[in-house]
């Protein structure tokens, strides 16, 4: 990735008219590292083809990309206040710009979410309690409308577009719509291995067994015993059945 960076600035002028550079890539440079963001933040949820230790390497190139995008973000801005293409009050107020106030809001409001979004992924443990993880994932959600709002300032707040720009952005849309895809099919798809629902058991009916226990046997047989003792007195009392024998 810095290879590519590298190498796109310096096609672009970055080490020859630096300056010039500035005010027009570091937009670039900032969405391009946020579109990668958002493709390894992505593909650090995957479960089918990467191991945890895989998924916490993606987890760290994501959080790295973030930290890059967010800085070039700082400089675009700083770059277009200083060069007077807009202020710094429409900078920070998203649609008060006065030539252009929605395309200049939609990037005030990107940098707004991008920012919410790194600060609340930062601190994801405050959220890992009770029910407050739905509220963490719904605010880091906001990458993807930052994302799009991005890239709509991109295309159209500034001068037209170089080809590179032009081809930058359409492969950071085509990468972001891919990866959304695979991801939403992957779910869809049942995982190998999960448990399928149990059918409807039959309670057998309980049946007499074929031959008494052995306890009850041997109770007969014992009494059986004592009755044909000789030595048995006359008219013993049964004292079960309650009666004389």
């Amino acid at each position: 990735m810095l290879a590519l960076t590298a190498t796109v600035a310096g096609q672009a002028g970055a080490f020859t008219r630096t300056w010039a550079f500035l005010d027009f890539g570091a937009g670039v440079l900032a969405l391009v590292c946020l579109t990668a963001t958002v493709l390894w933040g992505l593909a650090a949820t995957d479960r089918l083809l990467l191991h945890s230790s895989h998924r916490l390497l993606a987890q760290g190139v994501h959080r790295g990309l973030a930290s890059s995008g967010l800085g070039f973000l700082a400089l675009h801005i700083w770059v277009k206040v200083e060069q007077r293409e807009t202020t710094a009050g429409a900078a920070a107020v998203p649609f008060t710009d006065g030539p252009q106030p929605l395309l200049i809001g939609l990037g005030t409001l990107a940098g707004y979410l991008f920012l919410t979004v790194a600060v609340t992924g930062a601190v994801r443990s405050a959220f890992a309690s009770g029910g407050r993880s739905r509220w963490w994932r719904a605010l880091h959600m906001g990458a993807y409308p930052a994302w799009g709002a991005a890239l709509l300032h991109g295309l159209k707040a500034g001068r037209p577009a170089s080809t590179w720009v032009t081809v930058s952005y359409a492969l950071c849309l085509v990468g972001v719509a891919g990866v959304l895809v695979i991801r939403l099919r992957s779910r869809q798809r049942p995982a190998a291995g999960a448990p399928v629902a149990p059918a409807a058991y039959r309670v057998p009916t309980a049946t007499a067994p074929d031959r008494p226990p052995r306890a009850v046997a041997f109770a007969a047989r014992r009494d059986e015993i004592r009755d044909n003792r000789p030595d048995r007195p006359a008219g013993r009392v049964d004292s079960a059945a309650g009666w004389q024998r």
